[in-house]
Formats: C-alpha cells, structure tokens, sequence
C-alpha cells in the first residue's frame, strides 16, 4: 500500500512539472516576430540606442539582473525609464514569447 501511494504521489509530481506554465515552451518564433515590430526599432542587434550599456546582450543581460525570462517578462510588462510598457499592447503569452526570443539569441549572441 504505501508503495503504490508513493508511486503515485511520484506520477502526481513529474504531471505537476511537466505541465506547469514554465514547463511549457514559449513561441520563440512567434517571439522574433514581435520582436521585430515592437522592439527591434531599439534593440536591434540585442543593442540598444537609448542606454548603451543596457543591452540584450548575455554579458550586460546578467550585468543588469535581466538574464531570466521572469525579469525580461517583467521588463517588458511594466517597462523602465526610457522603455515604455507593453501591458495591455501584448498578451501575455506574446509577452512571455517575446523573452523567450530575447533569452535565445542573447545565447546565441545575437546576429550581427
């Protein structure tokens, strides 16, 4: 009996991760798409023409405490200083997507 309860708390668990909204995958796609007609006008190149400094890059993303989708979510969402807010201009999944594009060329080091 209690192997079977633990066998089932364990099933319970891995549905519980594999389903939870981080586990699901972001459009990156969708991302580079929304990206590059909401954001791209700044931060072309992962640059950025306001704030040299604060680029998408990999190095100034962990710099500045941006380098996870729940800060870039955030980021996007509420905006800061010269970047407005995209609350209400994207849906969250959108937003989400757009991080997620964000984080994977900052990986990849962005084109040139």
């Amino acid at each position: 009996m209690k192997r079977i309860f633990a066998v089932l708390v364990m099933l319970l668990t891995i549905a519980n991760l594999a389903f939870s909204p981080a586990a699901i995958a972001a459009d990156i796609g969708n991302g580079a798409k929304l990206f590059s007609s909401n954001c791209a006008a700044c931060h072309a190149g992962g640059g950025n023409i306001a704030a040299k400094k604060l680029t998408l890059k990999k190095e100034a993303l962990v710099e500045n405490g941006k380098d996870s989708a729940e800060a870039i979510i955030a980021q996007i969402t509420n905006g800061k200083n010269a970047m407005p807010n995209f609350k209400g201009r994207l849906k969250p999944e959108e937003i989400e997507d757009v991080a997620a594009y964000v984080l994977d060329q900052a990986e990849k080091g962005w084109p040139k």
